[in-house]
C-alpha cells in the first residue's frame, strides 16, 4: 500500500511540473486578448488594406503579426497579397520571422516591424506605426521611412 501511495504522489508531482499554466488576460482597448503561458505573452494582430499597384487595380494585402513577447526568436509573420484586376487573381503568401525596432520618424515610441530580418537586405520588408495610432500601419521604404505619396501605403488593424 505504501508503494502505491508513493507512486501516486510521484506521478502527480511529475504531471504538475509538466503542465502549462495558461490564463487569458485582456489588454487595453486597442489590443486583443493575450494568452499568458509560463510567463510568456503571445499576441496576434491582423492588418488589412489595398496597396497601390503599377499594373493592376490594387494589391489586397493582409499582414498577420504573431508576436511572442517572451522570446524574440518566436516572432512570426504571414504576408498575404492578391493582385486585383489580374486574370486569374492569384494569392501569394510569405511567412517568416520579424524583429521589432523602436522609433518611427520623429516618434521615439513608434514601432517598426522588420519582416525577414534574418534574411539579406533585399528580402527585408518594413512596416511601422506611430505610437498615437497603432491601428494604422504603414509600408515603409528601404530607409525605414513612410512613403510620401497621394496613394495609400497603409493597412488598418482588423478588430
Amino acid at each position: 500500500m505504501k508503494k502505491l501511495i508513493c507512486i501516486a504522489t510521484v506521478a502527480s508531482l511529475v504531471l504538475a511540473c509538466n503542465s502549462k499554466k495558461e490564463e487569458q488576460i485582456t489588454t487595453p482597448e486597442n489590443e486583443k486578448t493575450v494568452t499568458k503561458t509560463n510567463e510568456r505573452f503571445n499576441k496576434t494582430s491582423v492588418f488589412e488594406g489595398v496597396l497601390p499597384c503599377a499594373d493592376c487595380s490594387g494589391i489586397k494585402t493582409t499582414l498577420k503579426i504573431d508576436a511572442d513577447y517572451g522570446v524574440a526568436q518566436n516572432n512570426r509573420f504571414e504576408l498575404i497579397t492578391v493582385y486585383q484586376g489580374k486574370e486569374p487573381e492569384k494569392e501569394f503568401s510569405e511567412k517568416g520571422n520579424f524583429n521589432i525596432e523602436r522609433g518611427l520618424d520623429n516618434d521615439p515610441d513608434g514601432t517598426i516591424y522588420v519582416l525577414n530580418w534574418d534574411q539579406p537586405l533585399e528580402k527585408q520588408i518594413y512596416y511601422g506605426y506611430y505610437s498615437a495610432n497603432p491601428e494604422k500601419i504603414y509600408l515603409l521604404d528601404r530607409d525605414r521611412k513612410i512613403i510620401k505619396s497621394e496613394l495609400n501605403y497603409f493597412l488598418t488593424k482588423r478588430k
